[in-house]
């Protein structure tokens, strides 16, 4: 064997004990399971798009493979899959989080409180987002807004609604703290993973659902099951999805993929409510036009019913514990701050722009 050969063998068996270049060492690929069926408009689809930006923001070393509800876990499941670390990100709705946290609730929304970009504004600029933060901790997750559907419509319903005594015995499909207001009318609210609410509801399980906006029940069908559709969304007047990161996973991150899940949250927030503005528009006139569903706004007597037990709510939640307390106070404080600006700038333009 020459000198030359036995360098070049000498330099291959070098070259072959060293680490793979850094390019393929940096690559990271993570699971991500989603409380939705896939791609359902709004969150299915906001669930998606966070994981291709943070794809594309970093070049295609960071991938999260998104997994719908059912295929790894439960649509309900998705906050424990991420604290046991069988998923290193989850997309959900902080509500369905109450028997964890009293206070996760209102991280989603609270019946007549603050409005999409009210609620942006608190989590980014009163407080909301540190208080959300201390709230997970505990669980080792970190939380992220994870997209918006928008104010939600009041619901579907197999019968019209006139008094307040028609919501006495009626089972409905409601999450979060619209669920205790329905109970205070005397309802008999049901928590359904989204995937089994149309079934629940063409079956007779339920009466009536509470989902999303337009854009959403039209794809989940909800028409073909009730034909009574009820404004407006006083349960649910936000629609915040949430996105969340296991801490151990977070903290073994570098700073770059971090700040794409950062960016990838901020720009879904914005994305997703701009979507649902334009979706929920056009399909509503669809379900009128094409589908002859009824539309109505809820009578007087009902909406006063509702706001009466949705105060109670309030009220109850502040009695839970000290951090339930802080939150509630927190996001209490910010819609009295924000509420005089929303009467004059938007209250007062809708009004004059539409009489």
């Amino acid at each position: 064997m020459t000198p030359s050969r036995r360098r070049f063998l000498a330099a291959a068996t070098v070259l072959a004990a060293l680490p793979a270049p850094a390019l393929a060492q940096g690559r990271v690929q993570w699971r991500m399971v989603t409380s939705w069926p896939r791609d359902v408009p709004g969150p299915g689809v906001s669930a998606r798009r966070i994981a291709e930006r943070i794809r594309a923001l970093t070049d295609g070393r960071f991938e999260i493979v998104v997994h719908a509800a059912g295929e790894i876990v439960p649509g309900l499941g998705v906050f424990d899959a991420v604290v046991a670390g069988t998923a290193q990100m989850g997309h959900s709705a902080a509500f369905f989080q109450a028997s964890k946290a009293p206070a996760a609730q209102v991280f989603t929304t609270l019946p007549f409180g603050l409005a999409p970009v009210e609620h942006h504004a608190w989590l980014a600029r009163g407080g909301g987002q540190e208080l959300w933060d201390e709230l997970y901790a505990p669980f080792g997750v970190k939380p992220f807004p994870g997209g918006n559907t928008g104010p939600s419509m009041g619901g579907w319903f197999t019968k019209e609604i006139r008094t307040p005594d028609d919501l006495r015995g009626l089972r409905i499909r409601v999450a979060g703290l619209g669920a205790e207001m329905y109970r205070r009318l005397g309802a008999a609210p049901v928590l359904t993973a989204p995937g089994e609410i149309f079934t629940a509801l063409r079956s007779g399980v339920i009466d009536a659902v509470e989902f999303l906006g337009p854009s959403s029940d039209l794809a989940q069908g909800f028409h073909q099951a009730a034909r009574n559709y009820y404004a407006p969304g006083v349960t649910k007047p936000n629609g915040s999805s949430e996105l969340l990161v296991g801490l151990a996973a977070w903290t073994g991150l570098p700073p770059d993929f971090r700040a794409a899940i950062v960016n990838a949250s901020l720009a879904e927030s914005l994305a997703g409510l701009a979507e649902a503005e334009a979706l929920n528009a056009q399909a509503l006139e669809v379900l009128r036009a094409q589908h002859g569903v009824s539309l109505a706004m809820f009578p007087p007597p009902v909406m006063d019913a509702m706001r009466r037990a949705g105060g109670e709510v309030v009220r109850a939640l502040l009695e839970r514990d000290a951090v339930t307390r802080r939150v509630v106070g927190s996001y209490g404080e910010f819609l009295s701050r924000v509420q005089p600006w929303s009467v004059v700038a938007l209250e007062g333009f809708f009004f004059a722009r539409n009489r």
